[in-house]
């Protein structure tokens, strides 16, 4: 047996997952915990060890790990029987057996008790890091999968986009983002549909600490009541099998409860709990499970209305409203419409492979003057929906369409032929063209300056 690993191998060398990774290990010979903490503790981001399966399952009961690995003969009973216990009472952790006697009965049981690898004793560093390494690639490709089928059943690809404008309303949501993104504080979004609550949520992750770890988006109004406690808590079923809810998927990272003032009342009272606790039980399971995951929750809806109604805890509610970022709706920040559009242009253009509609003065006039009540995500689909038909709806259409030159014109440009055109119809007045776009007299002001007019 060799107790070091060979001083030119690296964290890389056994992939990055491994630098992340929490692991338990549980053996009754000092000699073999000795070695793999030394094997693993200098590459893994923490190692915790237990002499007996009654010391393993107290660690486990104060902290989640991403994997144990377990001797399979110790004294009182086997390493997998305990694991069949564990798993009973709630252990989502995979497993790595290590055992001098690898049987077909105990092969077949090490299956059903849901190990993940056999190690043989005697074995060396570079084997226990390499099934290490393999368990754990396996854990982040199955979690990536999952997370990867559920945004895209929810539709959360659309919602990848950045936060568009420059506007004073956008600007100082920008600057709230930047505030919020050190703290672990939970944040409420709100604002009408279609705003970039997610995108904002989105943006707010990625400033954060926890960006390199998942962002997971949950429609609460578009999981059954049913099934929603299950989905984000996990189960487990029969003893054995067990799935895990997206709130473990999400560990280490950024949750994100869209539509929250859709929750049913059962569910508000355990994630009151988890707010509180930090920590879930999962269906089924005895063994509740620390949890470091930062909360959003995003919501249309009047929540102090619902709490008045009786539709929402008010406990709840103080727990989650803690800092409330208001999205600004596309009729608050006009400003940013000419961006928005060429923007959307260029990128469906580019995507469905057609050619780019012409953003004259008359199109960019008529889309300042509507209200937008759909906000962001009506003016995005209505630039899809012309680029596919090949042309504005009648209420928006210019003096002429098609792509070329035009198409690609600065953001800067289209804005400054715009705004032009509107003062030229409106003979100069600056303060009717700012009454006509939306803005303020004094942003006519301080772009015509810059302009030189």
């Amino acid at each position: 047996m060799t107790p070091h690993p060979a001083p030119e191998e690296t964290a890389e060398d056994y992939g990055q997952n491994l630098a992340h990774a929490s692991v338990l290990i549980i053996d009754d010979e000092p000699g073999m915990r000795n070695f793999l903490i030394k094997t693993l503790g200098a590459r893994c981001r923490h190692v915790e060890q237990a002499r007996t399966c009654a010391e393993g399952a107290m660690i486990l009961d104060q902290m989640h790990f991403d994997l144990v690995i377990l001797d399979n003969i110790m004294p009182g009973k086997t390493g997998l029987d305990w694991l069949e216990e564990q798993r009973r009472v709630g252990l989502f952790a995979d497993t790595i057996l290590i055992t001098a006697y690898a049987d077909l009965d105990t092969a077949i049981k090490a299956l059903r008790a849901g190990v993940t690898d056999f190690v043989l004793k005697p074995f060396r560093a570079n084997q226990i890091l390499n099934s290490v390494a393999r368990a754990l690639d396996r854990k982040y490709l199955a979690r990536e999968n999952y997370l990867l089928r559920h945004e895209l059943s929810a539709g959360g690809q659309a919602a990848r986009g950045r936060l568009l404008g420059h506007s004073p309303a956008i600007q100082s949501v920008r600057a709230m983002l930047g505030k919020l993104a050190p703290a672990p504080t939970s944040v409420l979004f709100t604002g009408a549909s279609g705003t970039g609550k997610e995108i904002a949520a989105r943006t707010l992750h990625g400033l954060s600490n926890r960006a390199e770890k998942p962002f997971v988006a949950v429609n609460c109004a578009a999981i059954s009541a049913d099934r929603i406690a299950e989905e984000l808590f996990g189960v487990v079923e029969d003893g054995r099998a067990r799935k895990d809810g997206l709130l473990l998927h999400a560990d280490g990272g950024t949750l994100l409860l869209d539509e929250v003032a859709q929750l049913p009342e059962h569910v508000q009272a355990a994630l009151l709990r988890v707010l509180e606790d930090k920590r879930i039980r999962p269906i089924g399971s005895e063994r509740e499970i620390p949890l470091n995951l930062r909360f959003l929750f995003a919501t249309n809806a009047d929540l102090k209305a619902a709490v008045n109604a009786g539709r929402f805890r008010a406990d709840l509610f103080h727990r989650i409203n803690i800092v409330n970022v208001e999205m600004p709706s596309l009729k608050e920040r006009q400003e940013d419409i000419v961006e928005l559009a060429a923007l959307f242009m260029s990128e469906f253009s580019g995507a469905l492979g057609m050619p780019a509609l012409d953003l004259d003065a008359d199109v960019l006039l008529k889309l300042s003057r509507y209200d937008w009540p759909g906000n962001v995500r009506e003016l995005r689909n209505l630039i899809e929906r012309s680029v596919i038909l090949g042309a504005f709806p009648e209420e928006f259409a210019g003096s002429g369409r098609g792509g070329g030159e035009q198409a690609l014109e600065t953001l800067e440009y289209v804005e400054q032929r715009h705004i032009m055109a509107v003062l030229d119809a409106c003979g100069g007045n600056r303060a009717e063209a700012a009454r006509r776009l939306g803005v303020a007299r004094k942003t006519i002001d301080r772009k015509c300056a810059a302009w030189g007019v």
